[in-house]
Parts: C-alpha cells; structure tokens; sequence
C-alpha cells in the first residue's frame, strides 16, 4: 500500500479470521494472477504486483513469486490451473478477470491444498477463497451516490456506466441505487456496462446521448470509463451535463479536482495498491505461520478539492 495515501486508515478487518497456519512454511511458492493492463487502474495493479514480488522475494529467502497476467477470463483460469501444475505453488494471490469464471478453477486449486487469497473481484462462491482483501464497494457506491445527490440538489437525470460483470460492481451499483431511492426527483435513466474500459465507456455514453435529450449527470464509476463519457459529451457538444463523477483516484481525475474542474469536482479512492497489501498479509501468514483475517477492507474516501492534494502522486503510474 502507498503509505502516505493511506498512512491514516487502518484496515477495517472482519471478525471471522481463517483457521491459523498449524506452522511456518519459512518459504512459499506464491502465484500471482491478475488481469493485463487493459485500462489504468489494473496496469497500477500489474505496477504493484511486481514491485511487491521483488520486495518479498529480498524479505523471504527461499521463497519465490511468480506474476501472472491475462488479457480474459478463459486465459487467466489456465494460469492458474498452469500456476499448481507447473510451478507447483503452495499459496495464490488472485485479482480474478470476472468472478463467475474464475470461482470453479479458483475453488479446483483450493482442494489441491493452495492457499488462496482473492482480491478485489469476489468469486461467485466464498468457500473457494481461504482470505478476501478488497477495497470497501458497497462504500464506493454509497460515497459516490450521496455526492451525486447532494451535488444535484436531489433533482435532475443520470446515466450510469457499470463496469465489468463481477460482485464488486453489484455491489457498487446496489449501494447507489440504494441511496438514489431516497431521491425520488433524481430519475436514473439508465445503466449499462462500460467494462472499466475507455473505449466502451465512449460507445455507451454516444448511445446514451443519442437516447436521451437531458442528462444532467452522469455516474462512470470508474476514471478511465469517465475518461470516455466526457470524449463522447465533448463530441456530440452537448452541455447539459454538468457533473461527471468517476472514481479509483487516478491521478489524472484527482488533478481536474485539484485545479476547480467545473463538471469533475469529486473522486472516489479505490487504490491498485491493494494488490501489494494482499501478497504481503498473505505471505506474513504462510511463512510465518500467523492467521490471516478472513476479510480485509480498504474504505473508500470522498476526493474533493479540500482534500485532493492528499491523495495526488504524479509518479504514479495510475
């Protein structure tokens, strides 16, 4: 995790902890899966899986980490199966590419004795996973939904861009549909899937504009997916909308906050670092032999230009 961004939260851990480790390994064979860089926030989760393998590889002699990336669900539950046969890993740290895929191979490595740690993404069944890190979704839909209300006036029209089909977009999207429902005169025209991807953001949002006349807001959910609504807007010359609110506090979209960016005046944090948190915790218990909480969370926090110089690092890759 990057220390001075999240130097004042402390993890908000579960009750329910995993069986501890009956003894130190003092080494492991860890495997990594992850999705490829297809959009800025997981090329900041590639960055840190691969800072961090160097980091314990020097912290834990003996033990080795191997990173793995994919470009779809069907490649990534191949390495993974790879991961245990070939390599022969005793732990897997796991960012899945979509959750109902990835939950039957995930689960099939579990029973071989793999100690598995899913980030993020949920699978579709727990009882795959021994631990879960993840940032806090119900929070990030909920922040970025009373933001939008309060911004609004608690009136007016929104379009919403979904990201990839997984639990954690469920949850966002339950948890701000949840606080819409209190704001009767907000009316949520609709919501599709931009798959945390600009390009498909910028398609969606051209039917969007196409479809309807007025849009006063629009919730990408998502920095690089707001990076494709606001292309589409700029094109079609529309200026009804007047506020665009993504999230993941990229550094791009924490900067337009910084600078008073009329339409982009708040963020949501939701940091790729969390990948770099999960390898640690999880290799801390295998080599060492400690329990493992069964569920970490990350909280999300309300970006705006009061605050936004806290969470801005130009160097980062996201």
């Amino acid at each position: 995790m990057n220390r001075r961004l999240f130097s004042a939260i402390s993890l908000a851990i579960a009750t329910l902890v995993t069986a501890p480790t009956t003894f130190a390994q003092n080494k492991m064979v860890m495997g990594v899966s992850i999705p490829a860089a297809t959009h800025g926030w997981t090329g900041g989760v590639v960055y840190w899986a691969n800072r961090t393998k160097a980091e314990l590889e020097k912290q834990y002699p003996g033990s080795s980490v191997i990173v793995k990336t994919a470009g779809s669900a069907a490649e990534q539950a191949n390495q993974v199966q790879d991961l245990q046969t070939v390599n022969k890993i005793d732990t897997l740290v796991i960012l899945p590419f979509e959750s109902a895929p990835l939950t039957k191979p995930v689960g099939q490595v579990k029973s071989k004795g793999v100690f598995v740690t899913v980030v993020d993404r949920g699978l579709t069944d727990p009882t795959a996973q021994n631990a879960y890190v993840a940032g806090d979704n119900p929070g990030f839909g909920k922040v970025a939904g009373e933001y939008m209300a309060k911004a609004m006036g608690g009136k007016g029209n929104v379009v919403v861009l979904r990201g990839i089909p997984t639990v954690i977009d469920n949850q966002r999207v339950d948890a701000f549909n949840a606080v819409m429902k209190n704001h009767p005169n907000i009316k949520v025209l609709d919501a599709k899937h931009g798959n945390w991807n600009r390009d498909d953001a910028f398609k969606v949002m051209q039917d969007y504009l196409t479809r309807f006349k007025q849009i006063d807001a629009v919730w990408a959910s998502d920095d690089d997916m707001a990076v494709g609504v606001q292309k589409a807007i700029e094109q079609a010359k529309r200026t009804d909308v007047k506020l665009v609110l993504g999230g993941a506090g990229s550094k791009d979209y924490i900067k337009k906050v910084m600078d008073g960016d009329k339409v982009v005046t708040a963020d949501v944090t939701y940091s790729p670092s969390m990948i770099a948190d999960a390898m640690k915790l999880t290799a801390e218990s295998r080599v060492k032999g400690t329990a493992m909480p069964a569920t970490t969370t990350i909280p999300s926090v309300l970006i705006t230009k009061e605050n936004a110089s806290k969470y801005y690092f130009p160097d980062s890759p996201f």
